[in-house]
């Protein structure tokens, strides 16, 4: 089992978990060309793919779903309320969606897959839990950690968790007042402190791969992000920063990039 990461961040937010002859997509926030160049690389078409998986409607997250929807048959996976914002922006999707439960587990192709909700200004947003020959979790867009975002991480191999912005950066930075509230907000976005001490906690209880995504381009540096991780783990095996937008593929289970 496998995660590749496309895209992370504020320009838009891809990745692919594969294993047990099933692709599935998380969030669809890059063209439609560039889906289909990142899955070239993991040596698959855009037919290959099981599903989408969505985890709320802001555009960085589904931005490329219009034009999948339109030239491919993809079923796309979504909770109630999110679904119910999609179809609204992107009428595209209707045909496509199918709703799903939260904290119920469910199954795309051979993968059993469990949505949770995170903290994040919307109406409803969602983590992703997904198992197979081993476990990855996914939670970004979130203002503070709850406990059902801890559930949905913990024991997974293989995590994705944000670390979206250094604060002091953000507080000296240019985002007008309002903007720097919301993203400090217990609905915002998790700085690079607090994603520190969950990546503390995930690691203590076996999670062996730490991703950290969803990087502000403005308020945050890849380095920094994750020095601020890796003191607190006390070790850099295992931690890795999620491209803007590139090609990064780990093996779920395992300590090693592919």
């Amino acid at each position: 089992m496998t995660v590749s990461v496309f895209a992370s961040g504020s320009g838009g937010n891809c990745l692919l978990v594969s294993g047990a002859e099933t692709n599935i997509l998380i969030d669809a926030g890059i063209s439609m060309r560039r889906v289909k160049s990142a899955l070239a690389e993991a040596e698959l078409n855009v037919e290959d793919i099981t599903g989408v998986l969505t985890t709320h409607e802001h555009s960085d997250h589904v931005s490329g779903l219009k034009m999948l929807c339109r030239h491919y048959d993809i079923p796309v996976y979504a909770p109630h309320t999110v679904a119910s914002r999609l179809m609204g922006k992107i009428p595209e999707t209707e045909e496509n969606i199918h709703i799903i439960p939260v904290n119920e587990e469910f199954y795309i192709g051979n993968l059993k897959v469990r949505a949770f909700h995170t903290p994040h200004d919307t109406d409803e947003s969602v983590g992703y839990r997904v198992e197979g020959e081993g476990i990855f979790a996914l939670s970004t867009d979130m203002g503070h950690v709850t406990d059902e975002v801890l559930e949905g991480l913990m024991g997974a191999d293989t995590v994705l968790i944000e670390s979206n912005h250094d604060e002091q950066m953000l507080k000296e930075g240019p985002y007008p007042a309002y903007l720097k509230r919301r993203i400090l907000s217990d609905r915002g976005h998790l700085s690079n402190k607090a994603c520190a001490q969950l990546a503390k906690t995930l690691s203590d209880n076996g999670t062996e791969n730490i991703i950290l995504g969803h990087l502000s381009r403005e308020n945050n540096i890849p380095g920094l992000a994750k020095r601020t991780t890796e003191a607190v783990l006390g070790k850099s095996e295992g931690l890795y920063v999620a491209p803007e937008l590139g090609f990064l593929q780990v093996s779920v289970g395992k300590a090693a990039v592919i």
